[in-house]
């Protein structure tokens, strides 16, 4: 009898965990990175070839890295909001042009507007890689000692940029 109520048990979790899976938001997925030091890197400037940007350069600046590409359907969606973001300032936004060809990160863009203060070039996706980007995109807000406070994974909505963004940039920048 008690060999029969296994089964029973090990299928009573299995749903409990379902059911509590089915609860849960797929966009908030849990960086390992958030509250520790970002990875710090040095690559090319998209814009101006043969220049770096060394992201400890941002030391002492609350800052967001948004990785997009060319070929990244959702950067499309969430393009329109940077560039409006972009106009109020509230603080730099670099750009991360993940697995891409500068020429096409450059094309896309002169056509569609260009919010980042600049944009760096990881062609082959070692700094995503280091920043555990699962796709693009995916933005991270840095606080002015380099800490990872706040991951975005997926386009940047107005509800997100108002709600949690915002919010938490003001926080930071005190």
């Amino acid at each position: 009898m008690k060999k029969a109520l296994i089964p029973l048990g090990i299928f009573v979790v299995l749903v409990v965990f379902l059911a509590i899976g089915l609860t849960r938001d797929p966009h908030e997925i849990p960086s390992p990175l958030i509250g520790k030091a970002a990875p710090l890197f040095s690559a090319p400037i998209l814009q101006t070839p043969g220049q770096a940007f060394n992201s400890k350069d941002m030391l002492g600046k609350v800052w967001l890295l948004n990785t997009w590409a060319s070929w990244c359907v959702a950067c499309r969606q969430e393009h329109p909001i940077l560039v409006e973001f972009a106009k109020t300032k509230s603080l730099p936004v670099i750009g991360l042009d993940y697995k891409d060809k500068d020429a096409e990160g450059l094309k896309w863009l002169d056509h569609l507007g260009n919010p980042y203060d600049l944009s760096v070039a990881d062609r082959d996706g070692r700094i995503g890689i280091d920043f555990g980007v699962y796709g693009v995109p995916e933005s991270f807000l840095i606080d002015k000692a380099g800490v990872i406070r706040y991951k975005q994974i997926g386009p940047i909505t107005e509800e997100a940029l108002r709600d949690k963004i915002l919010p938490l940039v003001r926080e930071l920048q005190l």
